[in-house]
């Protein structure tokens, strides 16, 4: 699967579990990490949780290795890494705190709602 396929696959798992904000950073040539972060928040714990677990179904169910799955259980961050993708679902309280679309402000955004889940 290419890593465009990946992203998709992700954004659209997300939204599936009614994922808020979500945020897709082009990675290429500004970080050797990912292709691409995919950034979204929850409003409670279960919905972080239930975002980052239809994450990692989907992969699996496409045959897609996850490579880490970090903080599901505390449930403010969970990171979901799959290679060339990499998801950050944050909590709603804990997203504008760690601010990683500024962070990273020199990555250009994708359309999201426009071009991925049109």
């Amino acid at each position: 699967m290419q890593e465009k396929e990946l992203m998709t696959l992700a954004v659209n798992a997300a939204d599936d579990k009614k994922a808020e904000d979500i945020v897709v950073l082009n990675m290429n040539g500004i970080s050797s990490v990912a292709d691409y972060f995919i950034i979204c928040h929850g409003n409670s714990d279960k919905q972080v949780q239930a975002i980052a677990r239809e994450i990692k179904d989907q992969a699996n169910q496409n045959q897609i290795d996850v490579k880490r799955l970090e903080g599901f259980e505390e449930a403010s961050w969970v990171l979901v890494d799959l290679g060339d993708v990499v998801v950050h679902v944050f909590h709603r309280d804990q997203r504008g705190y760690y601010n990683l679309e500024k962070l990273w402000g020199d990555a250009p955004t994708l359309d999201v709602y426009g071009e991925i889940l049109s």
